[in-house]
């Protein structure tokens, strides 16, 4: 992928971190560009220095060095080869030196106590050019470090590859401990990069799929209360929850729609499983497909103007997509195998699935209008893809066979390359991504 430089840098007032932003001097319009190639081994090599000031500012940027070299698109140099110092380069850095060892950007920064807050300097350097690429500072307390942190990768991502980045977000889970048998499964929830878990319920009763709101930082999930289905909204920032309804026939969680004022999900009535939508604001219930199929797994286009879901009309378990308001469905896939959870990508572009074929569960990606098909993990059981806000990585639950397998969450790249584990305390599945954080 090529990304023209642009300049200008980051405007923006973080008013739920509490974070004040200044820009640096920038790099000037018209620079060259860079070549990218997407998720592949050539990835573009980087220096991330420890920042000046002290542990705190070698924790920020291995944060951001680890955020940028997860991505798959940038390789952090070794330490080994750094011509100068942190505090030697807070001026202007020796570029040619540091092209040298390899780098073709360098990030140079600081942290620097200011009364009870703290400022997170970074800025971008190219060394082929051997200009400023962009500067900013960040005031915030020194206990939303890891956040800035985040915040820092996602800005020299979107400077370097033109597109936003995603490290600032969080990932909805249910995590699973006991043996297979008794299974106890509670909602947690932990930044993109595994840090900051903490769980959301006791494990009293059993939850299935969360889901989040692409508008802010609530979640719908399903748990099993009485041994009948009910499904919860759930504020994680205030804490709050409220009952959505007691569906007693669902047959598959709700997903929100793009405005964040329905949901829809299918329900078995009379014999039939279709789909319906629920209105937030009114609790209407509104039916949007109908006949002897049995039609799961909704997930709204970004722009709410059609559905992906799965459906078994055709004889097999196969994706179709629809007008938001109903009606028949278009069959969009036709490999071999079955398909089912079908998840629009937010950009549009692709809408990813889980495929059964031959025993094997992979996880892939294809066009809406069914072209493009291809695979991007396989395995015993690869299941429940989510995107990244930025529709360019995928996570998803992996199961491994046996009364000893593990359940464990993953991310892949758009383009299958970049395959990692990402880390949990204990087994999880059903991972749910959240928007970029306000």
């Amino acid at each position: 992928m090529r990304a023209r430089r642009r300049g200008g840098v980051l405007r923006a007032v973080l008013l739920g971190l509490g974070l004040v932003l200044s820009s640096l001097a920038a790099l000037p319009a018209g620079a060259e560009e860079f070549t990218l190639n997407r998720g592949t081994r050539e990835a573009m090599p980087i220096a991330v220095p420890r920042f000046a000031g002290g542990d705190l500012g070698a924790q920020v940027s291995a944060v951001v060095s680890a955020d940028l070299e997860r991505s798959g698109l940038f390789r952090p140099i070794s330490a080994g080869v750094y011509p100068q110092t942190p505090e030697q380069i807070q001026g202007q850095p020796a570029l040619t030196a540091w092209r040298g060892a390899g780098a073709d950007a360098l990030v140079a920064g600081r942290v620097v106590p200011q009364g009870n807050k703290v400022v997170f300097e970074f800025r971008l350097w190219d060394t082929q050019a051997e200009q400023q690429m962009t500067g900013t500072a960040f005031t915030a307390d020194s206990a939303n470090w890891r956040r800035v942190a985040h915040i820092i990768a996602d800005t020299i991502y979107k400077r370097l590859t033109g597109e936003d980045g995603y490290f600032d977000t969080r990932i909805v889970y249910v995590s699973e401990s006991g043996p297979k048998n008794r299974r106890i499964k509670r909602l947690a929830i932990m930044d993109q990069d595994g840090a900051n878990n903490r769980f959301l319920t006791s494990g009293k009763d059993l939850v299935m799929t969360p889901r989040f709101s692409p508008r802010d930082q609530t979640i719908t999930y399903m748990s099993y209360f009485n041994d009948k289905p009910r499904v919860y909204l759930f504020n994680i920032d205030t804490g709050q929850q409220e009952v959505l309804g007691d569906f007693p026939g669902m047959t598959f969680a709700p997903r929100f729609s793009p405005d964040g004022n329905k949901v829809v999900m299918s329900m078995a009535k009379d014999g039939n499983t279709d789909i319906y939508t629920v209105d937030l604001r009114t609790r209407r219930i509104t039916r949007l497909t109908s006949g002897p199929a049995i039609d799961t797994s909704p997930s709204y286009s970004p722009d709410g103007s059609q559905i992906v879901y799965n459906s078994d009309q055709s004889g097999g378990q196969q994706l179709y997509v629809m007008s938001a308001s109903g009606g028949g469905g278009k069959r969009i896939s036709f490999g071999d195998g079955r398909y089912a959870t079908p998840v629009w990508s937010p950009r549009g572009d692709l809408i990813a699935f889980t495929k059964i074929s031959r025993g094997r569960f992979s996880i892939g990606v294809m066009r809406p209008d069914g072209t493009g098909e291809r695979i991007l993990s396989e395995s015993f059981l690869d299941e429940g893809p989510t995107w990244a806000p930025n529709g360019r990585v995928i996570s998803f639950f992996r199961q491994s066979p046996g009364a000893a397998g593990t359940v464990k969450l993953y991310t892949v790249d758009v383009t299958g390359f970049n395959l990692r584990l990402l880390p949990t305390p204990q087994d999880g599945s059903d991972p749910a991504w959240s928007p970029l954080n306000p």
